[in-house]
């Protein structure tokens, strides 16, 4: 069975169940400030977990793009994968877990033709918060199934995604080891402080991976057996002339983050700093590098004075190949934004190559590298971490003793880093509100003077709050002209002093497009969105937060504009 058979009969089967098919979301999570990413197919409904009431039906089925980075470190293994599509079905106050169970025995055994007797079940044991899942246990029982195992909170309680939400025990069914669907009973409620309270109305997730699922329908070893990935296998095979099987790692990586490349671009985001552009920025430098060391193969042909000069030389005949051409034939039957965008991104690389050189001109001398210094070889200047194991291994140098947990270290603080820039904030007005409040409100401000004197051909392509000032980005082709900023700045100042109320309402994605509301990165939102207005000068979808009245913002001031990609500004200012 192909994917394009598997999709057709997952949604095929649960709307002869009575589920409603709803398009998939953008990658960009819309109203969820809580994640960078869509990681699954739940986030677009969270909210029916607690409001049914305003779902569109009481049973929901999707085909969701995904993309995770939590696990990017083990791409290349047999499962592990950040791009995938994630097969859903969803109930909102609707059925449970005994109806859940039946759907996905009656799905997985008469529809895919597997054996019950060969799948495992899973279920949750239970903790300090949550007690064991008696009931699924009995539910499983009843049905005549044996092969039921417990499963502790980190395998067998899901979510919420963010510090708060619906949540709750699953079943986890495995074929062959494989985990191939999760079960997700929300019927608790995670509150900000930790607490958990019980669900006023039951709702169940479901999640099926569709690489996974094909794994084990065609009796494969690994997702990169798939018809997904066949194609583009083939394809690195050809630039690279080498063979799948010689560079097994290698050419996952690649193929993976491929497909990851575009569907984030596809979903509006490009290569940068900030938080979704430094993903994106990643994962195509390491199908750069990937393909670099596919192609290069050094060899000694000479007797060095130092190590030093060695490694550099060992450097530039691995890192170091113009493969501009191999770069441009993989992206080939991508669309030409697609291939632009790329391209560019391989300049941008290129001219950081002699940044990784100093890098490691730098630490090459040391007698030990640490984690932490392999770690920030990887995020500074695009080294991939297996790329500076390598070459320390290549110069026989040692490693720290606690070079595992030293680099796990850097890469949790910098993930926490970038989930505190990111504002994790709730939707809602503020009275008077905090700095981050303040600096998130005249965002919208700053959009709205932006479009009126620049035109409305410029869009918000990314912000950063801090406590401190704000970080706007916006799509815009030249630099602006003093007078432009100037009037720009003015233009939000007079509205800060003519103290607009800001006002929210909550409506169909269809009468927030029909009233005028601007929604950015071209995001497929949910049925319901909230809509921010500030007088008569600002109306936009967004998650908040807001302060009441303009008039608390304080003077809004611009302390700089520059570039932050192609056809992107990016303007930062400060409320004083």
């Amino acid at each position: 069975m192909n994917s394009q058979d598997l999709r057709k009969k997952f949604l095929d089967f649960f709307v002869k169940k009575g589920h409603k098919t709803i398009p998939a979301a953008s990658l960009i999570p819309e109203n969820d400030p809580s994640v960078l990413f869509t990681t699954a197919g739940v986030q677009q409904f969270k909210r029916y977990y607690q409001h049914p009431e305003e779902a569109l039906s009481s049973k929901i089925v999707t085909v969701q793009p995904c993309f995770r980075t939590s696990d990017i470190d083990e791409v290349g293994d047999n499962t592990h994968l950040t791009f995938f599509e994630m097969l859903g079905n969803f109930s909102f106050n609707d059925y449970f877990k005994e109806k859940a169970v039946d759907l996905a025995i009656e799905f997985l055994t008469k529809e895919l033709n597997l054996k019950l007797a060969d799948l495992e079940f899973y279920i949750f044991g239970g903790d300090k918060e949550a007690p064991r899942d008696d009931e699924s246990e009995r539910i499983l029982k009843a049905r005549k199934i044996t092969r039921i195992k417990e499963g502790n909170r980190n395998n067998n309680f899901w979510g919420p995604t963010g510090d708060e939400g619906p949540c709750g025990p699953t079943i986890d069914i495995y074929s062959n080891g494989i985990e191939i669907w999760s079960l997700v009973f929300n019927e608790y409620y995670k509150n900000p402080d930790g607490s958990y309270r019980p669900l006023e109305t039951k709702g169940v997730d479901t999640g099926m991976g569709l690489e996974r699922m094909l794994v084990v329908l065609n009796g494969l070893t690994n997702v990169y057996e798939t018809d997904v990935f066949v194609d583009v296998i083939k394809k690195i095979e050809k630039i690279t002339k080498h063979s799948y099987k010689d560079k097994l790692r290698s050419f996952r990586r690649i193929s993976d983050h491929y497909r990851s490349s575009i569907a984030l671009i596809n979903a509006g985001i490009r290569p940068g700093k900030n938080e979704r552009e430094s993903v994106l920025r990643i994962i195509l430098r390491v199908v750069f590098v990937e393909i670099n060391n596919i192609i290069s193969t050094y060899k000694e042909k000479k007797q060095y004075e130092n190590e030093l000069e060695r490694a550099k030389d060992i450097l530039r005949n691995t890192r170091f190949l113009d493969i501009s051409s191999e770069i441009t034939s993989l992206f080939d039957d991508c669309d030409k934004e697609i291939q632009d965008v790329v391209n560019l991104e391989y300049l941008i690389y290129q001219r950081m190559f002699g940044s990784g050189v100093a890098y490691l001109e730098k630490n090459i001398n040391k007698e030990m590298i640490t984690g932490r210094e392999i770690y920030e070889g990887r995020g500074t200047f695009g080294l991939d971490i297996n790329g500076v194991i390598e070459l320390w291994k290549t110069l026989k140098k040692p490693f720290s003793p606690n070079i595992e947990s030293e680099t796990k270290k850097a890469q949790k603080e910098h993930q926490e880093i970038s989930r505190a820039g990111i504002g994790m904030f709730k939707g809602g007005l503020v009275s008077g509100g905090n700095q981050e409040t303040k600096y998130h409100s005249a965002t919208h401000l700053l959009l709205a003077a932006l479009r009126q004197t620049l035109g409305d051909g410029v869009h918000q392509k990314g912000s950063n709050i801090t406590a401190e000032r704000l970080r706007f980005d916006f799509s815009y082709p030249e630099k602006l002209t003093p007078e432009q900023i100037r009037q720009v700045e003015d233009l939000v100042n007079e509205k800060i002093k003519e103290d607009l109320p800001v006002k929210m309402e909550e409506m169909s994605l269809e009468d927030a497009k029909n009233c005028g509301a601007i929604g950015e990165f071209g995001h497929k939102y949910g049925y319901k969105v909230k809509v921010y207005s500030m007088g008569d000068f600002s109306k936009e979808i967004c998650g908040g937060p807001h302060v009441e009245r303009t008039g608390v913002l304080g003077h809004f001031k611009t302390i700089k504009e520059e570039s932050s990609s192609s056809g992107v500004r990016r303007i930062k200012a400060v409320l004083e």
